[in-house]
């Protein structure tokens, strides 16, 4: 799987990663069980604070798609796939929403504030 970062994007560190994993999933190049990359080994890759990948895999440990275990690291832990009319929704709304200097946290209440 390729991890790509963009450095000078406006899009957080932590959520680029996330949003790796996350396509690598969703790709089906992740399976449920695949280890991910150590932090410390993928923070240098990436040219990343170790931290910042450990912020990511805690996001994704929180949203059930990954799983930590002493002694094996994170793995994947499911790998459900959206449709693709929601993915497509859902990317849409992002752009739609940079566009507008909207983040992810403005995006997120929002789509509470209508629920």
């Amino acid at each position: 799987m390729l991890w790509t970062i963009d450095h000078s994007s406006s899009t957080s560190l932590r959520e680029q990663i996330v949003t790796c994993v996350r396509r690598g999933v969703i790709s089906r190049d992740l399976a449920v069980g695949d280890p991910l990359p150590p932090a410390a080994e993928l923070a240098e890759a990436l040219s990343v604070d170790r931290n910042t990948v450990l912020a990511a895999y805690r996001e994704l440990r929180t949203t059930g798609v990954l799983e930590f275990r002493r002694g094996r690291g994170a793995r994947v832990a499911r790998t459900t796939i959206p449709e693709p009319a929601v993915l497509e929704a859902a990317h849409a709304l992002i752009d739609v929403g940079r566009t507008h200097g909207l983040d992810r946290d403005d995006l997120t209440r929002l789509i509470q504030e209508l629920t």
